[in-house]
C-alpha cells in the first residue's frame, strides 16, 4: 500500500465521503471489468458492483492493510458477483455477444486488418469461449477470468475467491482444460 493510498483510507475511515469516493474512482473500471466477465451480464456486473462497494464501505473498518486496498475491493466484488450468479442462475448462452467497444483482451485479433473471414472465425470462438465460460462453475470462471483477463497474480486470486493457493490453481487449470476441449486446435478449422 502506497503512502498516498494510506491517506486516502484513513481519510475515508474518518467518515470524509470525497475520500472514500476518491478510492472507489480508482477501482471502479476494474470491479466493474471482473464482475461483468464473472457474470456475463452488465446490469447484474452493476448490481454486483454496487453491492460490493456498499459493503466496502460498511466494513471499511475492518480492512487491516495485509493486502492491497484494491485486493481487498476485488475480493468483495468478486465474491458479490458470485453471490449474483448463484441469485440469477444464468442459462448457457446467456452471455452477452461481444460488442464493439467492450474492454475483451481474450482473442482480439492480433492482426491490425483482419479480413472477413477472420472476423467471422474471431466471431465463432468468442461464441464458443463465452458458451464454455457460462457453463463452467462459477469458481472457475471467476478464477479465469482473474487471471487469462484481468492478469492477477495466484495470490490475489487465492484471496479474491477465498481458496488456498492449490485449489485457485486447480480452478484455474479445470477452467483452461474445459475452454481446449471446447475449442478447436490451433489450425484445425473452426
Amino acid at each position: 500500500m502506497t503512502d498516498d493510498e494510506a491517506r486516502w483510507i484513513a481519510r475515508a475511515r474518518a467518515g470524509e465521503a470525497t475520500a472514500f469516493r476518491h478510492l472507489v474512482n480508482v477501482n471502479a473500471g476494474s470491479l466493474f471489468r471482473v464482475c461483468v466477465r464473472i457474470t456475463g451480464d452488465r446490469a447484474t456486473a452493476e448490481d454486483a458492483v454496487q453491492e460490493a462497494l456498499f459493503s466496502a464501505f460498511q466494513h471499511l473498518a475492518d480492512f487491516d492493510g495485509r493486502a492491497a486496498f484494491s485486493t481487498w475491493l476485488h475480493r468483495i466484488a468478486v465474491n458479490a458477483a458470485l453471490m449474483q450468479v448463484r441469485r440469477r442462475r444464468h442459462p448457457a448462452g446467456a452471455w452477452p455477444q461481444h460488442r464493439e467497444g467492450d474492454e475483451t483482451e481474450l482473442l482480439d485479433a492480433a492482426d491490425e486488418s483482419p479480413t472477413p473471414y477472420r472476423h467471422a472465425v474471431s466471431a465463432e470462438i468468442r461464441r464458443d469461449v463465452e458458451a464454455e465460460l457460462a457453463r463452467m462453475t462459477p469458481i472457475e470462471r471467476a478464477a479465469f477470468v482473474l487471471r487469462h483477463q484481468e492478469g492477477h497474480s495466484l495470490e490475489e486470486i487465492s484471496a479474491a475467491l477465498s481458496l488456498n493457493l492449490g485449489a485457485a490453481k486447480q480452478a484455474i487449470f479445470r477452467a483452461v482444460r474445459k475452454l481446449r476441449a471446447a475449442l478447436p486446435a490451433p489450425g484445425e478449422p473452426a
